[in-house]
């Protein structure tokens, strides 16, 4: 059977005006598809074997073509968003007619140059489509441990999870809900530490350093915020965990151990409700 959104050997079977038909063999030609004229290699004929990627055209009729495609059903590709429509976006994936990307697919609006990390699935409709909801597309069987340093493309943001993250683009990473300081954002590259490999081999990520190393930079970053705050920080280190994490992107026992260093090194005065740099 010919197979939709797939590179496959297929055979000659017939030739016509506009291109040749090709087929599994010539018992299968029920079951054929056309590759139009312009992609035919010069002396091709009945009998041979040509290596196809078989998709659908403008008029929904599926087709080969000899062209290097950029995506192939269930991987995973960084593409570019050609246009955006009324019912979603368009993606170059190397042929004539765009991939679509519905809405419903998309993990963050896209628009027109945007580039976007995609995998290729067969819709209800039996088409081929694109989608940003990579879960299911990536791969568990990197060579990651505890305590590489990775990079990797976050594709999606979950409030209950965290950001699930595509390292290396392929392999399926998770930086949780507690581990999320900062703005992160669809489409962001981010640099993480491996803090576990699950035994199904998904990974479990932190954009934080290790607690002794982390502690050094946090109190540097203190130091910064409060130089922006005249040199007074309007809470202490009794402020609420809520209250912290939003105006210093760290949990309060992060900004506690940052405040003792500051503190055990004799740079700032805690008040009742105030830190002040000495």
């Amino acid at each position: 059977m010919i197979r939709l959104g797939e590179k496959q050997d297929l055979k000659v079977v017939k030739t016509v005006d506009f291109g040749v038909y090709l087929s599994e063999d010539k018992e299968g030609e029920e079951d054929k598809v056309l590759l139009p004229r312009r992609q035919v290699p010069e002396g091709t004929k009945a009998g041979d074997v040509l290596h196809v990627f078989v998709y659908r055209d403008s008029k929904d009729r599926p087709i080969a073509t000899t062209n290097e495609v950029k995506l192939t059903l269930g991987e995973i590709a960084l593409l570019r968003v050609s246009q955006v429509g009324k019912i979603g976006a368009f993606l170059d994936w190397g042929l004539e007619k765009d991939l679509f990307l519905p809405f419903r697919e998309q993990t963050k609006p896209v628009q027109a140059g945007d580039e976007c990390l995609a995998a290729l699935y067969i819709d209800k409709s039996n088409r081929l489509c694109a989608t940003m909801k990579l879960y299911p597309y990536l791969d568990t069987a990197g060579n990651y441990q505890k305590d590489d340093r990775v990079t990797g493309r976050v594709y999606e943001i979950s409030r209950n999870f965290g950001a699930f993250v595509a390292v290396d683009d392929r392999y399926s990473g998770l930086i949780p809900v507690k581990e999320m300081y900062g703005r992160i954002e669809v489409g962001d590259i981010v640099a993480a530490r491996v803090t576990a490999v699950k035994e199904d081999g998904k990974l479990d990520l932190s954009i934080r350093e290790k607690a002794y190393l982390q502690m050094e930079k946090d109190a540097e970053k203190v130091l910064d915020i409060m130089k922006g705050y005249d040199g007074v920080l309007p809470f202490s280190d009794k402020a609420s965990p809520e209250t912290i994490k939003r105006e210093m992107q760290m949990s309060k026992n992060e900004f506690k151990r940052a405040v003792g260093q500051l503190l055990k090194k004799n740079k700032i005065v805690i008040g009742e409700n105030t830190i002040r740099l000495k």
